[in-house]
């Protein structure tokens, strides 16, 4: 659950806000874009992780980030449009569901989390944010998208839950991630086509009720399969 909680844009929605108020909504829509598309690296990041969980927390999280970095690369390079980028991401999240590893967990007791993690958590997010949103003009719309895509609060999860109780509670927060990157992906399908002919309030206000709509069903399918 926690896994599919981060699934919603928690750092990439302020992004997008902010890109919408200092670049215009036509720079802000073709960053949607590129964060529609990050949810192949995504997905490519979550599926790395949880194969290379028994190596050990620093071998999975060097996978994840690598793959996230390549397929990252690769869909900046080619620049899918709004509707392949749609299909996909789609696609790649359906394909990592298939082939994750097993996440059934026997977990009695999860270990507390020390004191610094939330206002740690708080500050790296915010760093990344006001990062992204300063930096995006060197990098361009596209690569902002993607970059913002980066899934910083389910790697803290996942290595966390590597590090208390093992790795396949590792493996299964990027099995909730995965099943949560549709609702992700629904928020900026809907602010990649809504924002320039609707305008931010609307377009955000749409988006927010997309990813809300979407998130209840892959609640609902991840309890019934879980």
């Amino acid at each position: 659950m926690s896994g599919w909680l981060v699934g919603f844009p928690f750092t990439s929605a302020p992004v997008s806000v902010f890109l919408t108020a200092e670049q215009g909504d036509r720079f802000a829509a073709a960053a949607a874009i590129g964060s529609i598309a990050s949810v192949v690296a995504q997905a490519a990041f979550a599926l790395a992780y949880a194969r290379s969980a028994p190596a050990g927390w620093p071998a999975a999280t060097l996978a994840g980030m690598v793959a996230f970095a390549v397929i990252g690369a690769l869909l900046h390079a080619l620049e899918p449009a709004i509707a392949a980028s749609a299909v996909l991401a789609a696609g790649a999240l359906l394909a990592a569901l298939r082939v994750m590893p097993a996440r059934g967990v026997d977990v009695d007791e999860m270990a507390a989390a020390p004191r610094w993690d939330l206002p740690a958590r708080a500050i790296v997010a915010t760093g990344l944010v006001l990062t992204l949103t300063g930096i995006a003009p060197l990098l361009g719309p596209r690569a902002s998208g993607i970059l913002s895509g980066f899934p910083l609060y389910a790697t803290v999860l996942a290595v966390f839950a590597h590090r208390a109780i093992g790795s396949r509670p590792a493996a299964a927060v990027m099995h909730g991630l995965v099943a949560g990157l549709f609702g992700f992906a629904s928020f900026f399908i809907v602010v990649a086509t809504a924002l320039v002919p609707l305008g931010p309030v609307l377009a955000f206000g749409l988006a927010t009720v997309a990813v809300l709509c979407v998130q209840a069903i892959s609640l609902t399918v991840l309890r019934r399969t879980g």
